[in-house]
């Protein structure tokens, strides 16, 4: 075969791969039915994606599942980061179009709502009656039902999961009756649904608790992290007069996870001196937008890349937050409002996950200084590390706070290559052992990578979840890939 014939071929097959791969991505671009999660790690096809704003839909969408033997999956905003709201061939329910707000009772401090509503939907409603929600993610981009499923917790130290904090919900079955849930009426459905990432039926709309809209005095203090144990016992655990709390840990390398500083935000009485006045109180009432999102963004994808921007960014926090001693006076809607969208990132090469490990209050310094070391040790790019303060919540099923905790949420960006998820599956488990060994826990919410015995060590209850599971969902009508991986 002449050089020249040679040539030609590659030439042939080089086009050949521009082609196909142009088609490949082609193919997932316009792939309707390619449902995957903000982690985008580990995508399904599914037979029918159903939007509904009528509980109607969602009834005709299980009895075709039903007659068609087909499984039903369940998503909102979708920020689970392992498959917990969709699942393959399944028929998909998306829930952000079922998003009202069904009513509002001021002096009951109730709300009821439709699950696809998100966090803001709900400030954005109760803000006008001087009321906020009890218990949320720290930002509020998330859906009613998602957080539930997820049995999420937030920066207040006076409550524990979001379990605590709701009234009632109504479940739509896999028979398609629908179930008015309580915790005096169906205490077992109760326990399991919330918690229970989409497996024991369609959450369709929810009454929760909601309380006064505080002023808030915000400090911010560094400190040692050997210290902070001490403090969060002294100054944050059952001090009614804490709003919100939480700490942050430095992701730059030349003090990784050693530097340390916290806000907590006091309430602050209506009775006070320095209570701010009407003027001041009509400046701070109103919900605040993110700002400055395009700098932010740019700031936060320099640290993606390079360890110099990781200590620029850290440097700036200190500067801005550890280091001012100036206090800030802000309401608890706006609170807990804080920056997420600058986070919003696409690549095709790379994802940010987070994860969540809980660990007893007086093992924090032991925990951080064992997952400094995988950091180092796996060589991690970690983007940031924040510390909440978890109080003993025990009333789900699958309840991650056995004790008074302290949850340490990690950001990591990593590859999406087969290689890159390996190696992230490995250290994932690394850190869990460390969690386990201090008799901690970890969040269930994110990545599938802890094994099988990890799960069961880390809660004891998964069996009785399992069995439940099989009382309430018979013909395992609602799946998806958490319970696939986990369930045998």
């Amino acid at each position: 075969m002449s050089l020249k014939t040679r040539w030609k071929i590659l030439l042939a097959i080089s086009i050949y791969g521009v082609l196909v791969s142009l088609s490949i991505l082609f193919h997932q671009q316009s792939d309707d039915l390619l449902v995957h999660d903000v982690s985008r790690l580990f995508p399904d096809h599914v037979n029918e994606i159903v939007e509904g704003n009528e509980i109607e839909s969602f009834q005709n969408a299980i009895h075709d599942a039903n007659e068609n033997d087909l499984a039903v999956s369940i998503g909102g905003a979708r920020h689970s980061q392992g498959g917990h709201s969709y699942y393959e061939d399944s028929v998909f329910l998306d829930m952000t179009s079922y998003n009202d707000i069904v009513s509002i009772e001021p002096d009951e401090k109730l709300i009821t709502v439709e699950s696809g509503a998100t966090w803001a939907d709900v400030q954005e409603a109760v803000n006008p009656y001087g009321l906020s929600v009890k218990v949320m993610q720290s930002s509020n981009v998330f859906t009613i039902g998602g957080s539930l499923s997820s049995n999420v917790h937030g920066r207040d130290p006076r409550y524990g999961s979001i379990i605590e904090t709701v009234h009632s919900f109504r479940l739509l079955q896999f028979d398609g009756t629908i179930v008015d849930v309580t915790p005096e009426e169906h205490p077992s459905l109760f326990q399991s649904v919330i918690g229970g990432f989409g497996l024991f039926g369609v959450i369709l709309d929810v009454t929760l608790e909601l309380q006064d809209n505080e002023i808030y005095l915000a400090t911010t203090e560094s400190i040692d992290l050997d210290e902070y144990p001490e403090y969060i016992r002294k100054h944050v655990m059952d001090q009614g007069d804490v709003g919100l709390h939480f700490a942050r840990l430095s992701a730059s390398p030349d003090d990784l996870l050693e530097d340390m500083y916290f806000t907590t935000y006091h309430v602050v009485d209506e009775s006070e001196s320095d209570y701010p006045t009407k003027e001041e109180l009509d400046d701070l009432t109103p919900l605040q937008e993110e700002e400055h999102v395009l700098r932010d963004k740019f700031a936060f994808g320099l640290s993606r890349k390079f360890d110099w921007a990781k200590t620029a960014v850290w440097d700036l926090q200190q500067k801005l937050y550890g280091e001012n001693d100036e206090d800030e006076w802000i309401t608890r809607n706006n609170a807990m409002r804080p920056p997420i969208e600058f986070l919003e990132y696409d690549s095709s090469r790379n994802t940010d996950i987070l994860q969540e490990y809980f660990v007893p209050v007086d093992h924090f310094p032991t925990f951080v200084g064992d997952l400094r070391e995988i950091v180092r040790k796996e060589d991690l790019n970690l983007l940031n590390a924040t510390v909440r303060y978890m109080p003993k919540s025990t009333d789900a099923t699958m309840s991650y706070a056995k004790e008074d905790m302290l949850a340490i949420v990690i950001y990591v960006n990593h590859s999406m290559s087969d290689k890159g998820i390996e190696h992230m599956e490995q250290a994932t488990q690394q850190m869990v052992d460390a969690a386990l060994d201090l008799g901690g826990t970890y969040y269930l919410t994110y990545q599938l990578y802890p094994t099988k015995e990890q799960l069961k060590e880390a809660y004891p209850n998964f069996d009785e979840f399992l069995r439940l599971k099989e009382q309430f969902d018979p013909n395992k009508r609602f799946m998806n890939n958490f319970y696939e991986e986990y369930e045998s």
